[in-house]
């Protein structure tokens, strides 16, 4: 794909369009500002658009040709709901709002090889350019598809990307299988008896069952599931008594967390296990307890034939080997809504050092902008290969 390497990808324009995505962030289904420059940008080139699926999602489609074959490429609008503190030009200027995953530089560069393949036209089918809402835990994929999405745009494949510091900008990791476990959460709440904290024995303690629990939480994934089955279970909230009240033990102690798989079968093997312990400390102890396990986001898993089309993508792109051993996360992706319903692969774009520590969702993170033209590069050769004249 030679003649890649000088396409007309507008970057001067995007980097500009980057960093104002940067300064004005919106979150989940509140991405009206940004949604709407997309749509604009895809208009202006000719590019059909459809706007308000998942509320404030935009679907690009661009049909060169008479082939057949319809594939998706997804990027994510928004941003997340934290400071930032870092000190930069374009820093944002909503509170309590940034950019703090990349999602701009994921909408620009996709814009980028969009506006490049409806000036070139250099493929024969049909290629959907999915900009979507929440995904930062809000549910944007499953917004857009009950809204009809795969009955609107038919899809054979589906594509994603997420940038990835510690790999090089113009450095990309394409792997089969386990790529992001799933995301679910869980919340226990325990009912005892409240009494004074002198006279422990007229009631039933909540508290003391609660920590009980919180230590055999962690038995789950150490002598339960598999060890060769990656598995996460975290209490991550803990609510009970006052510190105003410290002679009081409290009828309810309520905790919370998340736990992450990368299989259907340790996905319903982690439920069921907090579940059990749950009520087996609750009946030592001769407490009441409730139990609520919500699924949020699936695991996303590579297609083995997907994932080779996006290799050889990404190799051409890139102009050097691909990372074809790179271990999966255990953050999640609402990408796996479109990857269970067609044959999808999700792929990591270097983003290049973490400047001062700075991953993702930390508050200092930015995006390399000199990662846009390697992601551009990446789409616009992958829908020119997938979708071959």
């Amino acid at each position: 794909m030679e003649h890649l390497d000088n396409a007309p990808f507008e970057l001067d324009d995007m980097i500009a369009l980057r960093r104002d995505l940067h300064t004005h962030p919106e979150l989940g289904f509140e991405e009206v500002r940004t949604s709407g420059i997309v749509a604009e940008k895809l208009a202006d080139v000719g590019i059909t658009v459809h706007r308000g699926l998942g509320k404030t999602g935009v679907v690009g489609t661009l049909k060169v040709g008479n082939g057949a074959r319809s594939i998706g490429l997804r990027a994510d609008m928004d941003a997340l709901a934290m400071p930032e503190l870092a000190d930069r030009e374009y820093k944002s200027t909503t509170p309590n709002t940034m950019h703090a995953c990349g999602h701009d530089g994921h909408t620009v560069m996709l814009l980028a090889a969009a506006r490049y393949l409806a000036r070139t036209k250099n493929f024969d089918g049909t290629v959907h350019f999915i900009f979507q809402p929440a995904e930062e835990g809000r549910g944007g994929a499953k917004a857009m598809i009950e809204d009809g999405f795969f009955d609107l745009f038919p899809c054979d494949a589906v594509y994603g990307l997420h940038n990835m510091p510690g790999l090089a900008t113009d450095e990309m990791a394409v792997v089969t299988g386990p790529q992001l476990a799933s995301s679910d959460s869980w919340e226990v709440a325990f009912t005892g008896v409240g009494t004074h904290g002198a006279k422990p024995h007229l009631g039933k303690d909540a508290v003391t069952a609660a920590a009980h629990f919180l230590t055999m939480l962690h038995t789950i994934v150490a002598r339960v599931v598999d060890p060769l089955q990656p598995a996460v279970v975290s209490a991550c909230a803990l609510s009970a008594g006052d510190f105003k009240a410290l002679n009081v033990i409290p009828d309810v102690v309520r905790i919370g967390g998340t736990a992450r798989a990368y299989t259907p079968a340790v996905r319903d093997q982690l439920e069921a296990e907090i579940g059990r312990l749950a009520h087996g400390v609750a009946a030592s102890f001769g407490i009441e307890v409730s139990y609520t396990f919500n699924r949020r986001i699936p695991p996303v898993v590579n297609n083995a034939e997907v994932t080779a089309r996006a290799h050889k993508a990404a190799t051409a792109a890139t102009g050097r080997a691909v990372v074809t051993d790179f271990p999966p996360s255990t953050a999640g992706d609402d990408f796996a809504e479109f990857g269970n319903r067609v044959p999808g692969c999700y792929v990591w774009l270097g983003n290049g050092p973490a400047q001062d520590g700075a991953l993702h969702h930390n508050s200092r993170y930015d995006f390399n902008d000199d990662a846009i033209l390697t992601g551009a590069r990446y789409w616009a050769t992958l829908v020119e290969q997938d979708l071959s004249a």
